[in-house]
């Protein structure tokens, strides 16, 4: 039995000009024509359609799925298995976003609303980047303090939250200052430093022990987006990073009761 173009494409549930895009890709080709020239596909045409829609349901392109036509038993199994890890990979991303979701909502029901002018003035120049909120919270998600850090920070009021951006621009400040007299990253005067913000987020958000602010530091380092929740871009050096990562490495050596990098050269 053959149908037409119109026909074929009513059932398949797709639109003519994709059976035509199909013909003209040689993936699909009627296997007759009316005696007027009009496409008529078989049996074994819907057969090949129906491969064609499946595989383009997994996300396959058009290229894949003529590679696979072209060889069958090579190819096809090879793909699928490729295409089952990524989907389950994907599957996963996908939950683990919607788990995020599922945390904002609850810090914007229970969090502080704070007017444009009240943001300005609680957090100054510090932005959170959305995109790096999001790879932290998937990054962390399995963190038991991670979850701790999302809920004490919906619960800060406006004054908390004030308080606690003052004491961190101090710190700050006492950073850049500690740079720019070029104390030592590994001296005593920095690795201060370093100890005063692991427990600046061990007061303000979640228990943060030696190893977990290496772990921190290590991303001020790898993303800029990270160092500019703590030194906006405006007051940053070429090198601070890197500065702090390495005090906070040796604070962290101070505290498991390792020599630092100073007394090594002693």
């Amino acid at each position: 039995m053959s149908y037409s173009v119109g026909q074929v494409a009513a059932f398949a549930g797709v639109t003519v000009r994709t059976l035509h895009h199909y013909d003209k890709a040689g993936l699909l080709s009627p296997s007759d024509r009316s005696h007027a020239g009009y496409r008529l596909y078989g049996d074994a045409d819907l057969v090949r359609l129906q491969q064609i829609l499946f595989y383009r349901e997994l996300g396959f392109s058009l290229d894949e799925i003529a590679a696979i036509f072209q060889d069958p038993q090579a190819n096809a199994l090879e793909q699928l298995r490729a295409r089952q890890r990524q989907l389950t990979e994907e599957i996963a991303r996908l939950q683990r976003l919607a788990e995020v979701a599922e945390r904002a909502i609850e810090v914007q029901q229970t969090g502080v609303s704070l007017t444009p002018q009240e943001r300005f003035e609680v957090f100054g120049e510090i932005t959170f980047d959305l995109s790096y909120a999001t790879e932290a919270e998937l990054k962390w998600a399995r963190s038991e303090g991670q979850r701790e850090s999302m809920a004490r920070a919906a619960a800060h009021t406006k004054e908390d939250w004030r308080q606690l951006m003052g004491e961190a621009a101090a710190w700050r400040a006492e950073l850049l200052a500690a740079f720019d007299e070029r104390e030592p990253g590994d001296g005593e005067r920095a690795m201060d430093l370093a100890e005063e913000h692991r427990l600046h987020i061990s007061r303000w958000f979640t228990s943060c022990p030696p190893d977990m602010h290496r772990r921190i530091a290590d991303d001020f380092v790898a993303d800029p987006r990270a160092f500019a929740l703590v030194v906006p871009p405006s007051q940053q050096r070429p090198g601070l990073a890197a500065y702090l990562c390495k005090a906070v490495h040796a604070n962290a050596a101070r505290h498991e009761g390792g020599r630092t990098g100073s007394e090594e050269n002693r």
